[in-house]
């Protein structure tokens, strides 16, 4: 057990570590990996180099040719929704960018989702929207911000998946990376603005109550209040 355990914890550094090189620009498109360097540099088994290569190309962050070798790809071929590539590029370089493609992406996406589930949600989607906006409150006006943390992705998951429209469910994890990305990285207030924390009771009483208008306007005010905060970041 202990074995395995470690196996894992190693193969998942190598991966962490190559994933975040090619995101940040470090490793550039075009240039070449072999699993003997792998080997030698993490001080890994073949088995555990194969097994990462075979990850990032899963991600479109590399493609392994024979006679070629693994070689770097150019960022149109990642899989850019995968959460472990949005969570490597929010830890790079190209933090702000990220920020700002995931931002947009929401605004797009969540108040069509926040209206369609007005529509097509259960019951118990409805009651379960509606209890986890009030908990939301409760959470953010005692500064409990792990817990808030878990409790927004909860909600705009609800919603996501309440929708009807499995393209907008898919996105739930895409959601959850980037609201944990930015707690984790410190770009969310020490304490949720009162506005923030009307609107998703707002949206949820919108949602249990099938005004699917009033859902999609509230869903779209508090990405905009989402948006309105990062905007320091992108016009640095």
């Amino acid at each position: 057990m202990g074995y395995e355990s470690g196996v894992e914890v190693r193969h998942s550094s190598v991966l962490d570590t190559i994933g975040l090189e090619i995101t940040c620009g470090e490793l550039a498109p075009g240039d070449v990996l072999t699993l003997d360097r792998i080997q030698e540099r993490f001080c890994v088994s073949r088995t555990v180099a194969r097994e990462t290569m075979r990850i990032l190309e899963s991600m479109g962050l590399v493609i392994s040719r024979r006679r070629v070798g693994i070689t770097v790809q150019p960022r149109d071929s990642w899989n850019v929704f995968d959460p472990r590539v949005i969570w490597w590029r929010l830890s790079g370089t190209g933090r702000d960018e990220q920020l700002r493609s995931l931002t947009e992406l929401r605004i797009a996406v969540e108040p069509l989702a926040a209206g369609a589930a007005a529509r097509s949600a259960s019951a118990a989607e409805r009651a379960r929207v509606v209890e986890v906006g009030a908990q939301m409150r409760v959470l953010g006006e005692a500064g409990e911000l792990d817990e808030f943390l878990e409790l927004d992705i909860a909600f705009h998951e609800v919603l996501l998946r309440a929708s009807g429209n499995e393209m907008f469910g898919a996105l739930a994890d895409v959601v959850a990376a980037v609201l944990r990305g930015r707690t984790q990285l410190g770009l969310m207030p020490h304490q949720p603005v009162p506005e923030a924390l009307d609107l998703h009771e707002e949206v949820a009483a919108a949602v249990a109550g099938g005004r699917a208008v009033d859902a999609e306007d509230g869903m779209r005010e508090l990405l905009a209040e989402v948006r309105d905060a990062m905007l320091p970041l992108w016009r640095r």
